[in-house]
């Protein structure tokens, strides 16, 4: 079965330790606002394997006063260097992490989980 999904990364290719950089996630073939779908972002190092970074709800949150982006989850070995976010008017994901090291080389994926949630 061929999905219609598609997912591009988009971003800087190399960056500085100590620094900062943004990913874009640009998202074809479903809406980011009308998903019931999570949205991660994946990253493998060179020679190793696949390790989860962070990912966002598709559903909007009433908080009681307003609507918020989504519930967030974050590796907890990051979470103090990483955020993520979604832009639902562009249908976009971004991850940005702050404060590079050595370790933080790698090939950055965004994922949609296969599993709608409740």
């Amino acid at each position: 079965v061929r999905s219609s999904v598609q997912l591009m990364e988009s971003g800087p290719r190399t960056a500085t330790p100590g620094g900062s950089f943004r990913l874009t996630c640009i998202i074809s073939g479903y809406s980011v606002s009308s998903s019931c779908y999570w949205m991660s972002w994946v990253r493998q190092a060179p020679g190793k394997g696949l390790e989860w970074v962070s990912r966002v709800s598709g559903r909007l949150v009433w908080s009681g006063r307003i609507w918020s982006n989504g519930n967030v989850n974050y590796n907890s070995g990051l979470q103090n260097r990483i955020t993520i976010t979604r832009d639902t008017s562009k249908n976009q994901v971004f991850l940005q992490l702050r404060g590079l090291k050595l370790e933080d080389s790698a090939m950055y994926y965004c994922a949609r989980d296969t599993l709608r949630e409740n």
